[in-house]
């Protein structure tokens, strides 16, 4: 995998993503990124790349012009079909599946806009994907690339360490994490459950199926909609609604 930051602050990115599990992706060579300054790619003496909106309003939006340059050096090296996207509230809500479908692309490019936005034409022209991660405004958009960078490369063969890491995590198949724990077995009172200590791998794995579904149902109810369970999962479901039911 391969990523390529179309930004105004690159020294964001690189100090970012060359720490934990990213960096050492990068020593590795599983990944590999660069951080694009625009700036380099505007033709103008004084190297702007913001201008006023046509019409009027408040703030600078940013031109067109060094940024489309910038996407077509990209891809005369990573391929001309090379997806571009771009960090805006506007985008579709950025999930784990969303993060499984982009692990498996090659290149990407992600475009961190800064000031009111981009030029509508870029969009046009140059972004395949527009990607949100929450309804809130953040400054410019290169913490929401690198989160949608972390979670991607989570997913890309090799970079965790242990690959089941990958796949019993929150939000596989629509499901929260089961609750974890390590050493002390007892810390001021709270012990740990006594069926992770019995050693009888069935019945670890039988409870930390039910806890997925007891956690995805009292934090994120709306994700069992498209949660994936069997028919002892659902039967347990509905056991533990009449159960807080009858609570309430």
């Amino acid at each position: 995998m391969n990523y390529h930051v179309l930004t105004l602050f690159p020294e964001m990115i690189e100090n970012c993503i060359e720490t934990s599990i990213t960096g050492r992706a990068i020593n590795k060579g599983i990944i590999s990124f660069e951080a694009v300054n625009i700036r380099d790619y505007a033709t103008n003496r004084h190297k702007h790349v913001d201008d006023y909106p046509y019409g009027g309003g408040a703030g600078m939006v940013m031109q067109v012009e060094p940024i489309h340059l910038a996407c077509n050096a990209i891809k005369e090296k990573a391929g001309a079909n090379t997806r571009v996207i771009y960090l805006t509230p506007q985008g579709r809500v950025f999930n784990q599946s969303i993060a499984k479908e982009l692990a498996k692309e090659e290149e990407l490019i992600f475009l961190c806009g800064h000031y009111e936005g981009v030029d509508e034409r870029v969009i046009e022209m140059d972004v395949t994907d527009c990607i949100s991660i929450g309804d809130y405004v953040l400054t410019g958009g290169e913490l929401a690339a690198m989160v949608v960078i972390d979670a991607v490369s989570r997913m890309v063969p090799g970079v965790l360490s242990n690959e089941d890491s990958g796949v019993n995590e929150s939000f596989e198949n629509n499901l929260l994490e089961y609750p974890q724990y390590t050493r002390p077995e007892i810390y001021e009172g709270y012990k740990v459950p006594d069926i992770l200590l019995s050693g009888h791998h069935a019945n670890i794995e039988k409870w930390r199926r039910e806890q997925s579904i007891y956690r995805t149902l009292k934090y994120r109810p709306d994700l069992l909609d498209e949660a994936v369970l069997d028919k002892k999962d659902k039967k347990y479901l509905e056991n533990i609604k009449i159960s807080l039911h009858s609570q309430d």
